[in-house]
């Protein structure tokens, strides 16, 4: 709180907008900084409602040793004041007593004499006020459920009694009956108790997120697993980072062990790891501890007991370090219930949960399933695997590893990476073999295999450094075609190389001011890049002129980067003129090729003549070229070339609109595709191109997977920024599917990354990352988590100065979030934002939706009061639509002035301005048009019809102009088959005839 309230009016204000914050130590402390101010006024009831904030934030930000405190001194302002206390006050008063009652069970310091007496309080309290006492027995039974005592009997005295108002709501006590059931061995009865619960029927500030955590084993043991799948996620989204409802996690966590999921449970348990600090119920730890303790152990019994992870704070932990301190904390808090209450029912209950074993080897639950070995430390990739053993000997290593070299064959990465191992190795000695040449030479081998992974990864100025130094060793060698190709290779990966410019191109702010051209003109900048492209072919060319007498597999190999030079001009420029001079190479190398023999190379041919005749659009030719490469694979090879040339056909396939043909040459590909090193095969591509064809397909489960695969395998190889534009777009498309729960769950997952926490990933990408699960929360309904993200993400695309069309279309988003929750001045504030952005970028559309919608709320939450305000904001849109008009911009859908006038006539309508509000609707009638055959028009044309319709019969009470309007409106509709338009015009014409 930056200044103390100095009126009760502005303490009020702070109270409702510490009540929209979530509750934890922010919360808690603003609510105590309140309650101080509130005594300095000197009025009882201010200072009732801050003592009442501060127990509701001491009560759900877990900290039940200071609740009875607070709720002490409300209970002796009631007896020496009950009549500043109304009904509402009142009510809020007793009800609060089962807030203390659960306080001090949750405290072992608190003897069970003093419970007891607690309890006898509450029932005199209740008697004196004439209240039912349904609550209190509510209470005793809930104590001897905890004490392991007379269980049966106290629910029989509470569960027969009829509710009252001071009951628990009925999601509350849906979940005790529930429990009662669970407790004694029924599933099946818990699970029929739970159902209005778990359906979202009845619901709290708890619930179902509580009933959900319980619900979450019985239910696998039921075999509902397409059930416990959705609840989970759902279920745990409603508890994370909640220290009130630390259990409830260490029960997710428990769910996780249980189900093949100890990844996933590690993962939650690092997102909650600030609960060990935070929360300071010990009943809520040792049910948080029991569920850590529970997936702790599962992991460690998986062999995986070294793997770092969260834990209490103040030093580094490992789960079976970590799990040790776990059950000592635990069975000491155990323990001390147990001595409390004279029994042995918590010591019982924690040993039941830490003696059950795994439901099932497996079940998924997220978009992104992963295992222990997915999440333990990142080492250095693994050497690929070759098809046969590699031999023992130096010698026999380095001469198989180059005739692999020189077919082109994927198993020559593994002989290169063992090679690398060996030489390495200070006790390796240089095999004194003919064969395999002076130490020199394998430098440079190893060299330049080393450029062809960095080039492979896009790192073209690491590998033009890296193939330049081999070129020198195989000329200190005397290895002439081979400095060559290590030349020419240097040449092409140069020409590739990002120039500094180009790094900026995203950024404007970032090119000085009278920067070359290519530094702003996207045209300069294709001059420039095809200018390079022509100049390194040219250079190869000379290289090749240079170079008679080669050996041919390494003229070959210049002739294919010679190939390659004229096909990174041709995709740079996308110039017609570009093609023939790319065919005529392939030509070259494929004459080549085939006179020499050289499979790999025909192979290698036929594939840039097919992607060229694709890349200059004639698909029909490039799929009759992939066909017979595909065939000719098949029956002659080289093998390894198949899974690409597939991957080539299914793109081709998906262009001609074949999502059939498509997904079979793709998935064979997939298939395929395992059979090779990582290294040979572009297996991600692979997936994301078949989860495009099972979008066309339909198949829309199987796109998510694959897209998710794709990332995955993205991840393991190192390009992590590629990966997490391949789980964005499966974020959006989940959510564009309606699977709010998965893409929540999915970004997330990915938000916890440690590059994505320590800030190391691309910003923007992090960025839209969020933005989407904002608007998944929204989708979701979850209006206070997603207006906080959005706000979030306002405030930081402010500063986009390179972007500001993004912060615009942003800040118009939060702007309504806002208006939804009634928080206008904030909505004005940042629809400015959008609105002085937009002049930098413009945003028509989105700007002008926003400022439209914020006039409805307004309009809708105020009436009369507020019709100024809306109108202010339809001025601003008009301002809006104006511009876009002068620049010709077209909106998706009805135009910008057609939807400005809508919202003049609804925002009227809401203000009761009904003459202004016909006049409006009649304006969008004509700039809408007559309705044809387009069903998106005709439904916006009905509904506008409609609205005049009621403005016009109802309110300002013209039944016969309006029935007139209506009949022939719903006539014109149906007339054009728009059957369904019609039936709201016709319904409201019905109400107009009886209403006469």
């Amino acid at each position: 709180m930056q200044t103390a309230p100095q009126t009760t009016d502005e303490l009020y204000e702070a109270l409702r907008e510490n009540d929209r914050r979530p509750y934890g130590r922010t919360r808690t402390v603003t609510a105590e900084e309140l309650a101080e101010a509130a005594e300095l006024f000197g009025e009882p009831v201010p200072l009732i409602h801050a003592l009442l904030e501060l127990q509701e934030a001491y009560t759900y930000g877990s900290e039940p040793r200071k609740s009875p405190v607070v709720f002490a001194r409300l209970l002796n302002l009631f007896d020496e004041q009950p009549s500043v206390f109304d009904d509402r006050l009142r009510h809020q008063l007793f009800w609060r007593f089962k807030w203390v009652a659960n306080a001090l069970r949750s405290l072992p310091e608190v003897p069970l004499a003093s419970l007891r007496q607690w309890q006898t309080e509450m029932r005199d309290r209740y008697e004196k006020a004439g209240l039912e006492l349904q609550p209190y027995y509510g209470q005793a039974y809930q104590l001897a459920a905890h004490v392991g005592e007379d269980t049966a009997l106290a629910y029989e005295l509470w569960a027969g009694r009829t509710r009252s108002r001071l009951s628990d709501c009925e999601a509350c006590e849906t979940c005790e009956r529930a429990l009662y059931h669970l407790a004694a061995g029924d599933d099946e009865r818990a699970l029929r108790a739970w159902e209005p619960v778990l359906a979202g029927k009845e619901s709290c500030q708890e619930e179902p997120a509580r009933s959900v955590s319980y619900a979450l084993l019985p239910l696998v043991r039921a075999g509902r697993t397409d059930e416990v799948r959705r609840l989970h996620l759902a279920g745990y989204r409603g508890c994370r980072r909640n220290p009130s409802m630390a259990g409830e996690i260490g029960r997710h966590l428990e769910f996780c062990a249980l189900t093949g999921n100890e990844a996933r449970g590690l993962e939650l348990l690092a997102e909650n790891r600030t609960l060990f600090d935070e929360v300071d119920s010990p009943l809520s730890l040792l049910d948080l501890l029991t569920g850590v303790e529970v997936l702790l152990a599962r992991v460690e019994a998986l062999g995986h007991g070294e793997l770092p992870t969260a834990g209490f704070p103040g030093r580094s932990w490992t789960v079976a370090s970590l799990r040790a301190e776990v059950r000592r904390r635990a069975d000491d808090l155990a323990a001390r219930f147990d001595a409390r209450n004279g029994t042995t029912a918590h010591t019982d209950r924690r040993r039941t949960r830490l003696d059950r074993t795994p439901l099932l080897e497996s079940l998924e639950l997220t978009l992104r399933p992963r295992t222990l070995a997915d999440v333990a430390p990142a080492t250095a990739p693994a050497a690929p695997e070759p098809a046969e053993a590699l031999p023992e000997s130096p010698a026999e290593l380095i001469k198989r590893a180059r005739e692999l070299d020189e077919q082109g064959h994927p198993d020559a990465h593994a002989c290169w990476a063992r090679l690398r191992t060996l030489t390495t190795d200070p006790d390796y000695v240089h095999p004194d073999d003919p064969e395999a040449g002076p130490p020199a030479r394998l430098r440079a081998d190893l060299l330049e295999e080393e450029a062809t992974l960095a080039e492979r990864k896009d790192a073209h100025a690491d590998s033009a450094a890296l193939y330049e130094e081999a070129a020198g060793l195989y000329e200190d060698a005397e290895l002439a075609g081979h400095a060559v190709i290590a030349r020419a290779s240097a040449v092409l990966a140069g020409a590739q190389a990002v120039p500094p410019w180009a790094e900026a191109e995203d950024a404007e702010r970032a090119v000085p001011e009278g920067a070359g051209a290519e530094g702003a003109d996207p045209q300069a900048r294709t001059a420039a890049q095809v200018a390079v492209f022509s100049e390194a072919h040219e250079e190869l060319v000379r290289l090749h002129e240079q170079a008679p007498g080669i050996a041919p597999y390494l003229q070959a190999r210049l002739l294919r980067l010679r190939v390659s030079a004229h096909g990174l001009r041709l995709q740079a420029s996308g110039d017609s003129e570009h093609v023939a001079p790319v065919l005529a190479e392939v030509e070259l190398l494929f004459d080549f090729a085939t006179r020499h023999g050289l499979t790999g190379q025909i192979a290698a041919a036929r594939l840039l003549r097919a992607t060229t005749h694709a890349m200059a659009g004639d698909l029909p030719t490039a799929l009759a070229e992939a066909d017979g490469l595909v065939e000719v694979l098949r029956t002659d090879g080289p093998a390894w070339h198949l899974p690409r040339a597939l991957s080539l056909r299914g793109k081709i396939q998906l262009g001609l609109g074949d999502a059939e043909a498509a997904y079979a040459s793709l998935s064979e590909g997939v298939r395929l595709a395992v059979e090779w090193p990582a290294e040979s095969v572009d297996t991600p591509t692979l997936h994301g191109e078949l989860a495009q064809a099972c979008m066309g397909l339909g198949r829309t489960d199987e796109a998510l997977r694959h897209l998710t695969r794709s990332a995955e395998l993205e991840l393991r190889a190192g390009a992590r920024f590629d990966a997490f534009c391949t789980y964005s777009n499966a974020a959006q498309l989940s959510l564009d599917l309606g699977r709010i729960d998965d893409c929540i769950a999915l970004l997330d997952s990915l938000l916890l990354e440690p590059d994505v926490v320590d800030g190391e990933l691309d910003d923007r990408l992090v960025a839209q990352l969020r933005l989407t699960r904002a608007r998944a929360l929204r989708t979701g309904d979850d209006l206070k988590a997603a207006t906080a993200e959005f706000v979030a993400l306002s405030a930081e695309s402010a500063g986009w100065d390179d972007d500001p069309g993004s912060h615009a279309m942003i800040a118009a988003e939060t702007a309504i979030l806002l208006g939804e929750a009634g928080e206008f001045t904030k909505a004005r504030e940042v629809v400015d934002q959008a609105l002085a952005a937009h002049a930098r970028d413009p945003r028509y559309e989105q700007v002008s939706n926003a400022l439209r919608e914020l006039a409805r709320l307004r309009a809708q939450q105020h009436g009369p009061e507020g019709l100024t305000d809306a109108r202010a904001f339809l001025d601003d849109a008009g301002r809006v639509a104006d511009a876009a008009r002068t620049v010709g911009f077209k909106a998706h859908g009805r135009s910008l002035d057609t939807a400005l006038a809508y919202e003049h006539g609804r925002i009227n309508a809401y203000a009761g301005a009904y003459d202004e509000a016909l006049a409006a609707l009649d304006k969008a009638l004509g700039l809408l048009g007559e309705p044809g055959e387009d069903p998106h028009l005709a439904a916006e044309w009905a509904e506008c019809v409609r609205l005049a319709g009621v403005v016009e019969g109802v309110y300002l009470e013209r039944t016969a102009p309006a029935l007139a309007r209506i009949e022939a409106a719903a006539d014109r509709l149906t007339s054009l088959g728009h059957s369904e338009e019609a039936e709201p015009l016709t319904g409201l014409a019905e109400r107009l005839r009886d209403g006469e």
